[in-house]
């Protein structure tokens, strides 16, 4: 890669930092299975002035997606799973389901699959104020929130059961929408492996990768690395304290519900592993996870063309299909940043962000901590930076 182009990166990073967008961030590109760049600025903890660096946990919200795609591909290989087997063979709450149609309740034309929940097809939803499955939801959520330090805190496949009860927002694999269908999908792999999926993640993935500060809380001895927690409402950045999705925001303390959608913590050297187990079709280090054939179709699915122009509503989804919980590039020409055919990846809520480019053998990961972030104009203009540092490989 072109070193000189990359050594742009640490002045928009810093101005990142200076102009109070973030507090802190890190930046990290791999190309050919070797570092090209490490980059961190800010700070972890604005406070006790703690910095930024190579081992500092984030909260990874959405990006805990891709990992909980890659643990179903383990039961699909294993032939554990079938991707149209209804979820009701493994959850009873989502029998006999309902559809708000003109706001009426009719069945359901057809159960929701495995394949529904990998592609956002199922007609869940996120909480919300607009939809009836958004507002069910939502009261769902503040259950689950109230009762997260008590004795009654409600498990993984509780909740979830609970969820295939609220009455769905479309008839399944109709439409696209982003909502709760990891975390049904966390609920899956316990009924099926008959262990905790954090477990099943730990024996997996995380312990064959050396992943060692990725989990679903964050014990006493490194909660001094966990980074802050920072919103921006209109009077620059503040401490955010508040649990969100069913999570608590301090990581103290194993979770009753280990979420498949949000839920997990991480360091960009761990997930730079996860990451790059994936470009290698299942294997890091010597180290074999998946078959190449089951990497290369977790990569390379995309939705029915008809269900595209629902990810396009997401200005930073242009140009990309979506399938097994990832973005998957499907037209550059559509792209609002640098891109490359066949790119996929995925962000979090905290702006945590990796784009896995396999025609250039490349990845770019970023870590923060700022609420509602996403994809930002920030992000793309790092993206630039990388993607134009690529030498020209037609």
């Amino acid at each position: 890669m072109n070193q000189q182009r990359l050594s742009r990166l640490p002045d928009l990073l810093q101005e990142m930092t200076k102009t109070g967008f973030v507090s802190g961030i890190n930046c990290m590109v791999i190309q050919g299975g070797k570092e090209q760049c490490y980059y961190e600025a800010g700070m972890r903890d604005l406070a006790a002035q703690l910095p930024v660096t190579r081992d500092t946990i984030f909260r990874l919200y959405s990006m805990t997606k891709p990992i909980t795609a890659a643990a179903v591909m383990f039961l699909l290989e294993e032939g554990r799973i079938d991707l149209y087997d209804p979820v009701s063979d493994y959850l009873p709450g989502f029998r006999d389901q309902k559809v708000m149609t003109d706001g009426v309740l009719v069945p359901v034309k057809r159960p929701v699959i495995i394949q529904d929940l990998l592609n956002m097809t199922s007609g869940l939803a996120y909480p919300g104020e607009g939809s009836t499955t958004e507002i069910h939801t939502d009261l769902l959520m503040d259950e689950v929130i109230t009762n997260l330090s008590s004795p009654q805190a409600l498990t993984t496949c509780e909740i979830m059961n609970r969820l295939g009860e609220i009455p769905l927002a479309f008839h399944p694999g109709e439409k696209w929408q982003y909502g709760m269908s990891a975390d049904v999908l966390g609920a899956v792999i316990e009924v099926v492996s008959g262990v905790s999926f954090g477990e099943f993640l730990r024996q997996r993935i995380f312990e064959p990768l050396n992943m060692n500060d990725t989990g679903f809380y964050v014990p006493a001895a490194k909660q001094s690395r966990l980074a802050k927690a920072y919103q921006d409402i209109g009077k620059g950045l503040e401490e955010f304290h508040f649990p969100r999705l069913g999570i608590t925001n301090d990581m103290k303390t194993p979770p009753a519900f280990e979420s498949g959608g949000a839920g997990l913590v991480s360091t960009i050297d761990d997930y730079a592993r996860f990451a790059q187990m994936l470009l290698h079709r299942g294997t890091f280090e010597n180290v074999s996870l998946l078959s190449p054939q089951t990497v290369d179709f977790m990569t390379h699915a995309h939705l029915a063309p008809a269900l595209d122009h629902y990810v396009w509503q997401w200005e930073s989804l242009s140009g990309c299909s979506y399938a097994n919980l990832m973005r998957i590039m499907k037209d550059t020409g559509a792209a609002i940043s640098i891109s490359r055919p066949g790119e996929y990846g995925w962000d979090g809520w905290m702006g945590t962000y990796m784009a896995i480019n396999p025609v250039d053998d490349m990845v770019l990961l970023l870590m923060l901590q700022r609420t509602d972030t996403g994809t930002t104009a920030y992000t793309r203009r790092i993206r630039n930076i990388v993607f134009s540092a690529l030498e020209y490989n037609p």
